[in-house]
């Protein structure tokens, strides 16, 4: 028996802008019982179909559209259909196809919400947080096995957006088995990925190409590579030529695996460093050792509701990197933050060079590679936005 999902008036305009959200608020009634992830029939206050969805009980987004066809039914089929074109896409892009580690689906960018999958080289990593692909978990990873042709499929979903969906963290391999090492080709550098116990998925996908763009600054440059993780940006710095590379991390597995990656491509005999320590506090006392520095920090904020708080971190760790980086020194300085636009974080480096007291020009605007897409009718697919920044 379907369920159908009643807007209140005049709450259908986001739906008929193909946005595939429904927020609680927006709901007059449900009429039918549903059970989690399940399919519901969406419909404006005065009775026109709209969509068909999956419901999330728990969730202020109460229903997350699969389809705004009213022919196309949402069963196995359906969910394996999804899979394989997001994954064709990728192979049918030339900067895309060649590349070991790439997005395969990217949530509601390519038409399935709450869907998040990365393969690296044999191995594809599967994160579901949603209940409605919860309850296509079985459809999703076929779906995947079938147009990858993987070894092995692991599933990362261990993240906090599952508990506001009322769904508990799961973690393991569901197909295959991992090899003993996971090592990834990208862009001509080598890369270690810890899909067990690495962040997110195992490996940050979407500054590949801004990885390659420090690379071509590198050259006879000393480079600090802050929030460093598992040492990417430091890599490419090194390949490109730097003088010198320091790595710093809070993380001392992070360090480790920063320290690991830098000699599987240079061996033990490369200018490089790692620190354990925290970065913004490193940042107070950096004076004019480096003339090339990476701000690539975690997500600030999370939501809105520490978006004040956020942005007085982030300025001030870009005024101490500002501050004190060499004369003609070159800045990649990042958000990952969803609620940070592209204006407010231009705005807040405008604030942190000010303080700094230096001339600062804008060389690059950065953001997400083309296997993070965004979907134009979903702007929240849009999260990573960078700059770089050359100082006086």
């Amino acid at each position: 028996m379907s369920t159908f999902i009643y807007l209140q008036k005049e709450r259908e305009r986001s739906l008929l802008r193909r946005h595939p959200w429904v927020f609680s608020k927006a709901i007059e009634n449900v009429k039918g019982k549903v059970a989690p992830g399940a399919p519901v029939e969406i419909f404006s206050n005065d009775g026109r179909w709209l969509a068909r969805g999956a419901w999330s009980p728990e969730s202020q987004i109460r229903a997350r559209v699969w389809t705004f066809d009213c022919d196309q039914s949402i069963d196995h089929a359906f969910i394996k259909r999804a899979v394989a074109a997001s994954v064709a896409r990728r192979a049918a892009h030339p900067w895309l196809a060649k590349q070991d580690g790439v997005r395969l689906i990217h949530g509601e960018s390519d038409g399935l919400p709450g869907v998040i999958a990365d393969r690296f080289g044999p191995v594809v990593v599967v994160q579901l947080s949603t209940a409605g692909a919860e309850k296509w978990r079985d459809a999703i990873v076929a779906g995947l096995i079938q147009a990858t042709g993987c070894s092995a499929v692991y599933e990362r979903s261990d993240s906090d957006v599952r508990r506001l969906e009322g769904l508990g963290p799961q973690s393991g391999i569901v197909y295959g088995e991992l090899p003993e090492l996971l090592t990834i080709v990208e862009n001509g550098v080598k890369m270690e990925v810890d899909v067990v116990s690495g962040h997110k998925t195992g490996f940050y996908l979407d500054q590949r190409e801004n990885r390659e763009l420090v690379k071509r600054y590198s050259k006879g440059r000393t480079v600090l590579n802050t929030f460093c993780y598992t040492g990417g940006f430091s890599v490419y710095a090194m390949a490109g030529g730097a003088e010198k590379v320091c790595s710093v991390d809070s993380s001392e597995r992070a360090v480790v695996l920063a320290t690991e990656n830098m000699k599987l491509n240079f061996g033990p005999q490369a200018n490089f460093t790692e620190t354990a320590a925290d970065a913004v506090e490193y940042l107070k006392n950096i004076e004019d050792k480096y003339d090339l520095i990476i701000l690539d920090p975690p997500a600030f904020a999370k939501h809105h509701k520490v978006l004040g708080n956020a942005m007085q971190g982030y300025k001030r760790l870009n005024a101490r990197a500002i501050s004190q980086i060499r004369p003609g020194g070159i800045l990649f300085t990042f958000s990952c933050s969803q609620a940070v636009s592209k204006e407010l974080f231009r705005t807040m480096i405008f604030s942190a060079a000010a303080i700094a007291g230096r001339n600062v020009r804008i060389l690059h605007q950065l953001t997400q590679p083309a296997d993070h897409p965004v979907s134009i009718y979903h702007p929240e697919g849009e999260y990573l936005k960078g700059l770089v920044l050359y100082v006086e």
